[in-house]
């Protein structure tokens, strides 16, 4: 038998039949699911210090335990001093068992050690059944060694679901652990 995550395995035993059951749906097809997590990072000094983008990507492979990639920019903007297809953020997307993981990872060791936590706000979605979340620091992740950051930055995180409406999608956001505010 191979390993399922903690999350994956809650989703398919507990989490599908309660949202079944308080959506009335006719399927569980219709069910939303999670689909993916983007993690991204905009490193706006990056113009003048191109270092800076091997360290957002390197320290967002730390987190996901996924290789990054550095973003490009699409545009010229005279400026900032920036020309297209330089390099100025890193992003990497989690599917499947790894997704799964980071959310565990996320909701258990990471969000708790926000300073003056009280839950995610619930204005994070888009009309669409996604929903963004912004981190104002990169330390809250255990696998960030704080010795060895050089600048403090935060990111967005990005939870895409199949939800049609984002009150089914807050639900099942809710049933996979992440801690809304009252």
């Amino acid at each position: 038998m191979s390993y399922v995550p903690r999350l994956k395995q809650e989703y398919n035993d507990r989490i599908v039949s309660s949202l079944k059951e308080e959506f009335s749906y006719k399927s569980i097809m219709q069910v939303p699911k999670l689909e993916k997590i983007v993690l991204s990072r905009g490193v706006g000094q990056a113009v003048a210090d191109k270092k800076l983008i091997d360290h957002a990507v390197e320290e967002l492979t730390l987190i996901t335990g996924q290789k990054a990639v550095a973003t490009l920019s699409k545009k010229d903007v005279a400026s900032f001093k920036l020309r297209k297809g330089m390099p100025i953020g890193a992003k990497v997307t989690l599917r499947g068992e790894r997704m799964y993981e980071f959310l565990d990872r996320l909701v258990t060791t990471a969000l708790p050690r926000v300073r003056d936590f009280r839950g995610v706000k619930a204005t994070g979605f888009d009309g669409r059944g996604n929903y963004n979340l912004g981190v104002t620091e990169q330390i809250i992740f255990p696998e960030i060694d704080i010795d060895k950051v050089n600048k403090i930055s935060g990111m967005d995180i990005t939870f895409v679901t199949s939800a049609s409406t984002d009150k089914e999608a807050k639900s099942l956001l809710q049933e996979l652990g992440l801690p809304f505010k009252k």
